[in-house]
């Protein structure tokens, strides 16, 4: 069994990775699982017994694997309950519920019903508004938030910036040059 990287010196964030191979006593219902794919964090919900519920690819779809990064490419998603697990794949999976601080948490028996309402449901699926983690943020929080979406709009601004700032040089370095 693998060992629990628990290591806050090397996590600065102060959270926990955890195999997709180790059983989970700490999971609360009502936790929000951060999943660790490569290039992207998929996310979902556990319910207790080790059952999450989170928003996957509909069956038969060319790629139906939630452990897919193509998986995000489709504009369908369905709500799924399956073992963690079976949803992780192997890959590092933390609890995060790192927006507690921000919005208060709804009563878990209302989260949990809420999202049990929902499994088998299709929804509108977009990645940059409607994706996994909006919808369990929903769930938890009552709105929706992805962190993910905002850091990579702020990745963009930064290098939309630099490019700018790049240019200008360039440009003001050339008329220099020209006298």
């Amino acid at each position: 069994m693998e060992k629990t990287f628990d290591d806050e010196a090397a996590m600065p964030w102060g959270k926990t990775w955890r195999s997709g191979k180790e059983p989970q006593q700490e999971l609360k219902p009502g936790d929000l699982i951060e999943i660790f794919r490569l290039g992207y964090e998929h996310w979902a919900l556990y319910i207790g017994n080790d059952y999450v519920i989170h928003l996957a690819p509909p069956d038969g779809y060319p790629v139906a694997s939630s452990s897919s990064a193509l998986s995000v490419l489709g504009s369908i998603a369905v709500v799924k309950q399956e073992l963690l697990r079976d949803v992780t794949g192997g890959c590092h999976y933390q609890v995060n519920n790192s927006l507690d601080h921000k919005y208060e948490p709804r009563p878990v028996e209302v989260i949990i019903s809420s999202a049990k309402k929902l499994v088998g449901q299709k929804m509108k699926y977009d990645i940059v508004s409607r994706n996994c983690e909006h919808f369990v943020t929903k769930l938890r929080y009552g709105r929706s938030h992805c962190q993910q979406v905002e850091n990579a709009m702020t990745d963009v601004g930064v290098v939309a910036t630099v490019g700018a700032v790049v240019m200008t040089g360039m440009a003001l370095l050339g008329a220099l040059l020209r006298l």
